[in-house]
């Protein structure tokens, strides 16, 4: 009878006991202050709210009234949840951005610097928007030289969002990308809400291109706008901050130009005044002497070789000297080699007389247990143990049938 009866209602109440099953269903209960409505909002339902719902907040809900025979009691199936005095969007949008500020997504200091001279600008809009001509008109006016890519997508209206977050990921994989600009024109809060969706939100961060949003008019600010690199208020705006003029920057380099000159006039000066005050003083006087005797010293010593190099005795007493001493150098040196050859001789000959190998080239064999330790005595070892037997030319693998002290 219930049921047949409330088929299509509404009711308003705060929100309590609020959870959400692993499956998608949300469970709650209505309350006032003279009564509560246990209720439950089924996935296929829960899934078009843009908001999740909150304990202590009034909201109103659509359904139908139904029974649950397993606790005895009626409850309301909602099928529309609406928050009261507060629009649903935008309590969406406050919950979205309290999310993201809390995990320092807003901060300035994670903000990327915007490129002063980009060589390729990547745009994500409508191919048929106004915010594109815009856009484009202004760049041509400014700086006919940069280079242009568009992501054509929609920006309003269901699927907006993901086409949107899939514009920013594709000019972000493009190497030649410098700068990202998001955009489009104005409208309402419903027209704007795909810059409002946490998946864009979440695209722009993990850009590893700077972005600016340029997003409906100078008032209107999305979730795109906080999490951006840079907000303009309007597409033209990002225009003309991705893009100087060419005057600008020729202003600049003149600008450039004369500060360096200027700088380079004051260290001259600063140069000859240091220069001129050292001049006159004792030590540099002092230094300037020293300087005239090392030179002096220099020619004295180039006289000299000029002398040595026209005597031809000196010459050739040098000459045979070297000679001499080059020939015992190498005498000596090849006495050492052959002592040293036949000293190696006799250590390599004993080392050869006193190895194990030697031995068992002989035909003896040593035998060790499995970890490889010597056996020198027949009780160290057990009958039907496992024993190595190494050989000149290999090793057997035995086992001690039995033994003899």
């Amino acid at each position: 009878m219930i049921e047949r009866k409330f088929l299509d209602i509404w009711v308003e109440g705060e929100i309590s006991n609020f959870k959400a099953s692993t499956a998608g269903h949300l469970y709650f209960t209505l309350k006032d202050e003279k009564a509560q409505l246990p209720s439950v909002c089924f996935r296929n339902a829960a899934r078009l709210l843009r908001f999740r719902p909150e304990n202590g907040k009034t909201f109103r809900a659509r359904g139908r009234i139904t029974t649950y025979e397993a606790r005895g009691e009626y409850q309301l199936i909602v099928e529309v949840l609406e928050p009261v005095g507060l629009g649903a969007l935008q309590l969406a949008f406050d919950q979205l951005k309290e999310k993201l500020q809390k995990e320092g997504l807003f901060n300035p200091e994670r903000k990327r610097p915007i490129p002063a001279l980009p060589r390729k600008v990547g745009i994500v809009t409508s191919r048929t928007g106004a915010a594109l001509r815009d856009i484009l008109t202004v760049l041509k006016r400014r700086h006919n030289s940069v280079h242009v890519l568009i992501y054509p997508c929609e920006v309003q209206g269901a699927g907006a969002s993901l086409q949107v977050m899939e514009g920013i990921d594709y000019l972000s994989r493009h190497s030649d990308v410098d700068v990202i600009l998001v955009t489009r024109g104005g409208g309402s809060m419903e027209d704007l809400w795909p810059f409002n969706e946490e998946r864009v939100a979440r695209a722009i961060i993990r850009s590893q291109k700077p972005v600016i949003t340029a997003i409906g008019h100078e008032v209107d600010f999305t979730i795109a706008d906080f999490v951006a690199d840079r907000r303009a208020p309007t597409p033209s705006a990002a225009a003309e901050i991705v893009c100087q003029t060419k005057e600008e920057l020729l202003r600049r380099i003149q600008d450039f130009s004369n500060r360096l000159q200027g700088s380079l006039r004051d260290r001259l000066r600063t140069i000859r005044h240091f220069l001129d005050s050292k001049v006159g003083s004792r030590g540099f006087a002092v230094a300037e002497a020293q300087l005239k005797r090392l030179s002096q010293r220099v020619d004295d010593l180039g006289f000299r070789l000029e002398r040595f190099g026209r005597s031809g005795n000196f010459a050739r007493e040098r000459r045979h000297r070297i000679e001499v001493l080059k020939h015992r150098m190498e005498s000596l040196m090849q006495f050492r080699l052959r002592r040293a050859h036949e000293a190696f001789g006799k250590i390599a000959h004993t080392l050869d007389a006193l190895s194990p190998l030697a031995v068992l080239e002989r035909g003896y064999a040593v035998c060790l247990t499995p970890q490889g330790k010597v056996i020198r005595s027949a009780e160290a070892v057990e009958v039907n143990s496992s024993v190595k037997v190494r050989l000149h030319e290999g090793t057997l693998r035995a086992t001690v049938s039995g033994k003899e002290l």
